[in-house]
């Protein structure tokens, strides 16, 4: 029932607030509440440790130059009392002043981290109600528009090369070479070379756990020799009961990206093409994916590098891409040609000669288990990609054997 003094709105006049408030950004919950008066407003200086807190390891690797540039020039500011016409010549003067490198870009990638990382900002003050989306600044600044990847598939010789350099030369050439083939047949990112630990390893199913940016975790197939000498290395380094993380130096202690770039600095001493083009493990990457998806199409290649989401799918493939994802049969498959040999996962029967062959592996490297059995010749044979072709025997993945 109505108050006598006030009478029921109508309905068009309704409509039209909820028009103008959804114009002005504002949300009616947002008028039950007081807005933060000034002086709770917090500054730079004060409100980004805290939003760096609450962020991922990643993000805040990421973001955290960033940031600290915001605090050394507007630190002792409120965070509402900055225009997107300071944030862009903020992002301009960062994009000038880059630190110079081989590899730099014109200084775009560091404008739109440094974008990124207001927005990230500025969506936990929203949150906070600090502020109303419509009082965003850094939600009104585009970022940059990002270059083309220089990044490309290499051919198997080339890659060979790189193998054959790693297997011989620095000083733990067997470290070296079990990265590179750990990374020719996942596809991996770093980081998922870099968090695997022995219990992310599956014997039965030769799968391992690979937990990579974003929290994304999945098991990807690794073929029998591989899942044997990462068992082996392990075994050997003190690694395989610690519960901590696989790879080791042969002292014991745990890797970390500094291995990555002595590799390839090492790499690229010995290849100059290495070093002209910047090659690094993320080339690898794309040399891996571009094959697969030549040949087993793109929802192969998707599910091959980890890119589950459907949101990325719907991307790429529109709807369609909710229901032709792949899985872990396919992507084994894909694993068995590219490396020769089979998988207890792999679509066509490969189930029965996986155990044997894991086993004679295995007992080549002295790890306990099971009888020994000789691998065949039909499964001692190897592939690459050549040009989006499969080559036999090629000594591609052959010269990535570790050790």
């Amino acid at each position: 029932m109505n108050h006598r003094e006030h009478s029921a709105p109508v309905a068009s006049d309704i409509a039209a607030a909820r028009l103008l408030l959804a114009k002005m950004g504002i949300d009616p919950a947002d008028l039950l509440q007081d807005p933060a008066e000034p002086s709770e407003i917090p500054t730079f200086a004060d409100y980004i440790p805290r939003v760096s807190q609450a962020v991922s390891a990643g993000t805040r690797r990421v973001y955290g130059t960033y940031w600290n540039r915001v605090v050394k020039a507007w630190g002792l500011r409120p965070i509402t009392s900055v225009t997107p016409l300071e944030i862009s010549q903020l992002a301009e003067d960062i994009k000038a002043n880059v630190t110079p490198r081989r590899n730099a870009r014109g200084g775009h990638g560091a404008a739109e981290h440094l974008i990124g990382a207001l927005r990230c900002m500025y969506n936990h003050a929203v949150a906070d109600r600090l502020l109303s989306e419509a009082e965003n600044p850094a939600a009104r600044v585009p970022k940059p528009r990002r270059l083309p990847s220089a990044r490309m598939a290499i051919s198997d010789a080339r890659l060979s090369e790189i193998t054959a350099v790693a297997a011989s030369t620095g000083n733990d050439p067997a470290l070296d070479s079990l990265l590179i083939r750990l990374h020719t047949e996942t596809a991996c990112r770093r980081g998922g070379a870099l968090s695997l630990t022995p219990q992310d390893l599956d014997l039965e199913q030769c799968l391992i756990r690979l937990r990579e940016k974003g929290g994304t975790e999945r098991w990807q197939p690794v073929s029998p020799t591989l899942m044997a000498h990462l068992l082996s290395h392990a075994e050997t380094r003190g690694g395989l009961d610690s519960g901590e993380r696989l790879l080791r130096y042969a002292t014991g202690k745990s890797i970390n990206d500094r291995r990555y770039d002595y590799l390839w600095e090492r790499l690229g001493e010995q290849l100059p093409w290495v070093k002209t083009q910047q090659v690094t493990m993320h080339w690898i990457r794309h040399t891996i994916l571009t094959w697969v998806e030549r040949r087993f199409g793109f929802a192969v290649a998707q599910a091959y590098a980890g890119h589950h989401d459907a949101s990325r799918g719907t991307r790429a493939m529109s709807s369609t891409g909710t229901y032709v994802r792949a899985g872990l049969p396919e992507v084994a498959t894909a694993l068995a040609v590219l490396t020769g040999e089979p998988h207890p996962l792999a679509l066509g029967g490969a189930t029965q000669r996986r155990r044997p062959l894991l086993r004679a592996y295995l007992d080549d490297l002295g790890i306990p288990g099971g009888q020994p059995a000789s691998p065949s010749s039909e499964d001692d044979s190897h592939y690459a990609w050549s040009g989006g072709q499969i080559s036999q025997r090629s000594p591609l993945l052959r010269t990535c054997a570790p050790g």
